[in-house]
């Protein structure tokens, strides 16, 4: 049977403000709304803000920069879009997790690691993480990353901690951010040296150290 779900933290969610085109209701529009943030995101995951022109994802697309202009009236609210998409695989993973019943320990290392295969796999991830750290050179409001990553491993681990689950001396707060200081530091040294081909390995490997550490045996 599965385990009672404890109250813990979830991802905020993420709308910023800027200047957008019109948010079309047909299925045509919004079809091609979504293939037009698909190639932007393609885009930016290999050259970065700064390289990727409107004309570019135009010219992937095979449509004018206006049509693309109609949906996105500028780079910044591209790459918002960009990043908006990126954070809005979180809450649907932790819901997925959380389904399947895991206790606390569980369900944190779970989503870790069904995060490194995003990251390895999908193309909007990739991009919204290369957006975050270009965002001193994007002029719009992103997220600060890394906090609600933070603030929802912590309250697992509280819960962890309650079901004696969790090592003495362990404190939560400062494994919370250990765990997710080594999740993005190998994800980026994985996307560094290998593209991200290996970072589901290489988390695997790091994930069965952080875990065993901080496991009460």
């Amino acid at each position: 049977m599965p385990e009672p779900q404890p109250a813990i933290a979830a991802f905020t969610p993420r709308k910023f403000v800027t200047r957008r085109g019109p948010d079309p209701k047909q299925e045509r529009s919004a079809r091609t709304r979504l293939l037009v943030l698909r190639a932007a995101s393609e885009l930016f995951a290999q050259h970065g803000f700064r390289h990727t022109s409107v004309k570019d994802v135009a010219d992937r697309m095979e449509m004018t920069k206006g049509a693309v202009y109609f949906h996105y009236p500028s780079k910044e609210a591209l790459a918002v879009a960009v990043v908006e998409e990126h954070y809005a695989r979180w809450p649907a993973l932790l819901e997925e997790v959380l389904a399947e019943g895991f206790g606390p320990l569980e369900t944190a290392e779970q989503l870790l690691a069904r995060t490194a295969v995003a990251f390895r796999d999908d193309i909007v991830v990739q991009a919204g993480a290369r957006l975050q750290i270009e965002r001193p050179h994007i002029d719009a409001e992103l997220p600060t990353p890394y906090v609600d990553w933070t603030d929802l491993l912590a309250s697992l681990l509280v819960a962890a901690r309650e079901q004696g689950r969790l090592r003495e001396g362990v404190a939560p707060d400062a494994a919370a951010r250990s765990l997710v200081s080594a999740f993005f530091g190998a994800q980026h040294i994985s996307d560094v040296l290998q593209g991200r081909a290996d970072v589901v390995e290489r988390w695997a490997e790091t994930s069965e150290l952080l875990f065993h550490a901080i496991r009460a045996h």
